[in-house]
């Protein structure tokens, strides 16, 4: 478990050393520390060390681990990230579990988001990213680039849902940069505040170009099984 705090500090130090080194306009970087298919005591490692920010993939998964977890630590302000894609006939399990959905990326997702809110209005809390497809990759969750603009648009005022920023993958066999200052653009002219960019490989370039929000999953744990 030693390991895991050296690596969680190391990250810590180079987010702070990027941090001082890139940004000046846009709201300091946050660590999610992203935690699928490791188990609880690995993040429970964390949790003592005063993390709080988690991600996980699936909904199944992170309602089998977090509830115990929460329980377990009832003092603790955990947010819960889902950080990867949402079906449909998953949305309202998703949102009693998760504080905030990262890959929000078609109409059916956010009406049923819409449903939830009216049948559950106290837990209007929860926050919203909209999952953009920027290298329009075939394999992979998100949004056309081009129809991003307008979607963020509508869910966010027509359907008040409370989008805060953007999400990407870039493709693995590109350099990220390009992909990265793209999203940071777009966030700028949809004035939202957060990108959530980066990740274990490639989270210096993300801040560089104005992350908000990296995934780091392996550089914290080590490799899954």
């Amino acid at each position: 478990m030693n390991k895991i705090l050296t690596n969680y500090k190391g990250i810590l130090k180079q987010i702070d050393v990027c941090k001082n080194k890139y940004q000046h306009d846009y709201k300091p970087p946050q660590l999610i520390a992203v935690s699928k298919k490791f188990p609880k005591e690995k993040i429970q490692t964390l949790l003592d060390a005063g993390h709080n920010v988690f991600g996980e993939n699936k909904v199944q998964e992170a309602e089998s681990k977090w509830i115990n977890i929460r329980k377990e630590n009832p003092n603790k302000s955990i947010e819960l990230h889902l950080i990867g894609p949402l079906q449909s006939n998953k949305v309202f399990k998703a949102l009693d579990v998760f504080d905030v959905i990262q890959t929000l990326d078609r109409e059916k997702i956010a009406t049923k988001i819409k449903k939830y809110f009216e049948e559950n209005p106290f837990k209007k809390n929860k926050k919203f990213f909209v999952q953009v497809n920027i290298g329009e990759e075939l394999q992979k969750s998100g949004i056309e680039l081009n129809l991003a603009n307008q979607f963020v648009r509508w869910c966010s005022y027509d359907l008040q849902l409370n989008i805060i920023g953007l999400m990407c993958i870039p493709p693995i066999d590109k350099p990220p940069d390009s992909f990265f200052k793209k999203i940071r653009c777009l966030c700028d002219e949809l004035k939202l505040d957060h990108a959530s960019m980066g990740m274990t490989s490639d989270y210096i370039s993300a801040i560089q170009h104005g992350s908000t929000f990296i995934r780091v999953g392996t550089g914290i744990f080590g490799e899954r099984d």
